[in-house]
């Protein structure tokens, strides 16, 4: 399946010649002209990386950046005409992971495009975390104890995994709740102390004595990283 790529990029010209030419090796191009206009399409829909132009209309493209980024991973490459090196080393801080400087020619563009989605997909974890006997299937969104399939709701899978993702840690009930922020869960912390002991009741050898999603008193909860 072709790669898909956002485009934001407010020269006409210039975003359908890139877009042409992209469409030649393959890629399918989708063209934002403005950043908030960019964000909008990044929120509805998926891509594989980003083109951004630093010098837009309605915002800065550093702050479109600093946007995207804090909502997903996204390869982002960086276009500027800007001589100022220190908009390029901001750029990278914020979580850009290359840039070019304008006028680039096309093939520098799809080399550097190329290099950045074969970074991500080199860095792109596992779909399936193991603990022990435990087994979490984020793509297929099961969870496996000793080869057998045990039930979870989908919240119950969602926060499952929030915290497995982060094993080993410390999560204050504000913190799961903003990492569960895309989830419909009731918007009140006692939720998460009833979903927590249902994930128990599912994954633990002895849900009264857990050994695998364990209680801190006073700060929250923690996900066991050496489980039998």
């Amino acid at each position: 399946m072709a790669s898909r790529i956002l485009l934001i990029e407010d020269d006409k010209r210039l975003a359908e010649m890139v877009q042409s030419y992209l469409g030649e090796a393959g890629f399918r191009t989708t063209i934002a002209a403005t950043g908030g206009g960019g964000i909008a399409l990044h929120g509805r829909e998926t891509f594989d990386a980003l083109i951004l132009d630093l010098m837009l209309p309605d915002m800065d493209g550093l702050d479109v950046c600093r946007t995207i980024r804090e909502r997903s991973p996204t390869p982002i490459l960086m276009l500027t005409a800007r001589g100022d090196a220190m908009d390029r080393v901001v750029g990278l801080e914020l979580g850009a992971d290359d840039y070019l400087p304008k006028p680039f020619e096309p093939r520098e563009l799809l080399a550097r495009l190329k290099a950045i989605l074969r970074r991500a997909a080199n860095d792109k974890p596992s779909d399936i975390l193991r603990f022990g006997r435990l087994e979490i299937d984020l793509g297929a969104r099961k969870v496996l104890l000793a080869g057998e399939e045990r039930a979870l709701t989908s919240h119950q899978f969602a926060l499952l995994a929030a915290l497995a993702q982060h094993a080993g840690r410390v999560l204050s009930r504000d913190a799961i709740m903003d990492l569960l922020k895309n989830e419909r869960l009731e918007a009140f912390d006692r939720s998460i102390d009833v979903h927590i002991s249902r994930i128990r009741a599912a994954i633990e050898d002895d849900p009264k004595k857990p050994q695998r999603v364990i209680t801190v008193r006073g700060a929250g909860y923690v996900f066991a990283k050496a489980q039998n």
